[in-house]
């Protein structure tokens, strides 16, 4: 599966500062960075090892930002001055990817590189911790992977999958926007939609699977209510549903998942979560000795006493619960496999 409407070649471009961005680019492959930062009336810098560093000294003029925008978009540039901002998928290369967000801010546009691996990587290579294997052996329910943005997210969700992938033999649709790894086929059927260019919006999507007969569902991203509601159904009919939040912790979801509906609601929605929730694996980067970065990872493992704090609205008393589990459950908080991190010298 490919984003076709989204992905452009970049070693197809000609344009000057194309050529220049592709220098970088392969600076911040070589340099084991992850993100690369290219401003309006600024200098380029790229993100490595969590730090933002110079990569160049030269200014990209206000002209020049302008033109590598149309270069990029081709067709899709008067979009991009309608929206104000637009995701693109870039191939570099026949090993490496770029997720690209191009935005306006004072000076004109900024254009943010992230790459993408292109070989998913498994569970195993990642060391996460067992139970988040585990979670991708339920049968149903909902399956949450929040963090801040550049947290890896997108990264431990496509792990899951692969090991699903791997392991299962299912029918996996994916809601995304972009969409960012590409699965191949293996013992599952997989079928990847882009928002904007297979489906209008998540909801619609998200509706249209549960006529195509999946296995799981993955939501890349639960928005705003309409998609809450329809992955909550999804998953209290017999579905395994798998999104993201923008959230810190375990709390901090549960709480902003009700807070996306009106007070009359919450009851019942806390009433559905309670039931279907199985899982919320919540992941920071953290600093390593050898200077570069780790998940660590809080996880919740639904217990009779989890479900029972979130329909009882007793939010706050979820972290204390979550670390009680371990030893019966597998849950652990951050500190917990912080220092299970610490521990094993890493």
């Amino acid at each position: 599966m490919s984003d076709k409407k989204n992905e452009v070649d970049i070693s197809k471009l000609t344009f000057e500062q194309l050529k220049k961005i592709r220098e970088y680019l392969k600076k911040l492959i070589d340099n084991g960075g992850s993100d690369l930062h290219v401003k309006s009336k600024g200098i380029i810098r790229a993100r490595v090892n969590g730090s933002i560093v110079p990569f160049s000294g030269s200014v990209l003029s206000y002209e020049d930002a302008m033109t590598l925008a149309k270069e990029l978009l081709r067709g899709r540039f008067s979009e991009f001055v309608q929206n104000k901002e637009i995701d693109l998928v870039y191939q570099f290369d026949e090993g490496n990817r770029f997720r690209v967000n191009i935005f306006f801010q004072t000076d004109g546009p900024s254009f943010v590189f992230r790459i993408i691996p292109m070989q998913i990587p498994t569970i195993d290579q990642m060391k996460f911790p067992e139970i988040v294997r585990t979670l991708t052996k339920e049968g149903r329910g909902l399956v949450l992977v929040t963090g801040a943005t550049g947290s890896g997210k997108s990264t431990t969700l496509a792990a899951m999958i692969h090991e699903i992938n791997l392991t299962e033999k299912k029918h996996i649709v994916t809601i995304e926007d972009p969409i960012e790894f590409v699965h191949k086929d293996r013992g599952c059927v997989i079928n990847q939609r882009s928002v904007g260019q297979d489906t209008l919006s998540f909801g619609r999507a998200l509706r249209a699977a549960l006529r195509e007969d999946p296995d799981i569902i993955l939501v890349g991203e639960m928005r705003d209510r309409e998609t809450v509601e329809l992955a909550l159904h999804a998953a209290d009919t017999g579905h395994l549903v798998f999104s993201t939040l923008h959230t810190i912790d375990a709390k901090e979801t549960i709480n902003r998942i009700i807070a996306m509906f009106p007070n009359e609601e919450q009851n019942r929605v806390r009433l559905s979560l309670s039931g279907v929730l199985k899982g919320v694996v919540s992941q920071r980067l953290i600093p390593t000795i050898d200077g570069k970065r780790v998940a660590a990872m809080e996880v919740l493992v639904k217990t009779p006493t989890i479900e029972k704090l979130i329909l009882e609205n007793r939010d706050y008393e979820i972290r204390d619960a979550i670390e009680k589990g371990r030893e019966h459950y597998k849950s652990q908080s951050f500190d917990q496999h912080i220092l299970d991190i610490y521990n094993q010298g890493i």
